[in-house]
């Protein structure tokens, strides 16, 4: 299949899966990078630069994306964000401005350029404190958190905008992100768990243990994806907004602990028995996409995820127990960047005074 793929924010923790999966099952698409850099040092066992499968990188802000690169593109898939609850508390007017504002703008600047296909990379984190049963995409939102009420706006803004024929938005409430990635977060809880029990043979759940998450593997993302910049307005609709997981992968807090440990024996799990609970519990119904998307499901199980995280960071030689002040945790590197000078409040890019 021909086409032109703009994607923003590439240079992140999903971005470079994306692009080796799409170079695979699109091999004469041609795939454009459009990212600020914050994180582009923080690779992890990388053997070559991601973005050497691409056939154009840009850097620049989402903030102000050029009307150039849209003119030349039939789709865009939209990854860039401030792209967890810490970040989002820290720099929350910022969160707005680039998981909000800058993708509804650049949305309907797309489609004004004739662009076909949006891929909006959202979140179930949009449900926030879901008693009861699983979550269907109808259901009431209770974000909790900056992060979730970005993407909550986003999606409401790109539900209103005129969609020209053939054109279609699609909005993947993804489930939370876990995996090997040549650009690894460790911010995230089944990496977190892996990692914590590789450096130091001990898991420390902070909560009791009880809240849900649903969980999604970053190949899979990729392959949620790929369905989104093909999907045809009439599967769906022409704006979709759909949550993007299996059902398999809702798990409890202290359950993704217990299946680490085992991967690992000799693991120690504490759990917080007396903490209060966290309200950040959901599960997700994922029958909608597993009905649209049926050659698109996830196809990784938590354990074979477990089992390549385990082993690419063993090829990295991990060894260290103080990883939670690491580039690895995206707010870290933003500090890093903030003390450094080369950022500012705002997050863009500035020369340190010398």
């Amino acid at each position: 299949m021909t086409m032109n793929i703009l994607i923003t924010g590439n240079m992140g923790y999903i971005g470079p899966v994306l692009i080796r999966h799409l170079r695979q099952v699109l091999p004469k698409a041609r795939l454009i990078g459009f990212d600020n850099g914050y994180f582009a040092h923080c690779l992890t066992g990388a053997t070559r630069l991601p973005e050497c499968r691409l056939d154009e990188q840009h850097f620049g802000d989402v903030r102000a994306l050029p009307d150039e690169l849209l003119q030349r593109v039939d789709a865009v898939v939209a990854l860039a964000a401030i792209s967890n609850d810490p970040m989002g508390q820290r720099f929350e007017a910022v969160t707005a401005e680039i998981n909000d504002l800058a993708h509804r703008d650049i949305a309907a600047r797309a489609l004004q350029a004739g662009v076909k296909r949006i891929v909006y990379a959202s979140s179930c984190s949009l449900y926030g404190f879901a008693e009861g049963g699983p979550r269907r995409e109808g259901d009431a939102l209770a974000p909790l958190t900056a992060y979730a009420r970005s993407k909550q706006a986003c999606e409401a803004a790109l539900a209103d905008l005129p969609l020209p024929a053939g054109a279609s938005i699609t909005a993947l409430r993804f489930a939370t992100a876990c995996g090997m990635s040549e650009r690894l977060r460790l911010d995230l809880v089944l990496n977190d768990f892996v990692a914590a029990a590789l450096a130091s043979g001990e898991i420390t759940v902070l909560s009791d243990g009880s809240p849900w998450r649903p969980l999604i593997e970053v190949r899979d993302m990729a392959r949620a994806i790929e369905w989104a910049l093909q999907r045809q307005p009439d599967q769906g609709g022409g704006y979709l907004a759909i949550n993007a997981g299996s059902q398999r992968w809702n798990y409890q807090v202290r359950d993704l602990a217990q299946a680490v440990a085992r991967a690992l024996p000799g693991t120690r799990v504490s759990i917080n028995t007396s903490a209060p609970p966290d309200k950040r519990s959901y599960r997700v119904d994922f029958s909608l996409f597993e009905q649209l998307a049926p050659q698109h499901q996830p196809r990784i199980e938590l354990d074979q995820a477990i089992a390549d995280l385990v082993a690419g960071l063993r090829r990295m030689g991990f060894a260290d127990q103080a990883f939670r002040s690491s580039t690895a945790m995206r707010l870290k590197v933003l500090e890093q960047h903030l003390a450094q000078g080369t950022l500012d409040e705002h997050l863009h890019w500035q020369e340190p005074q010398s």
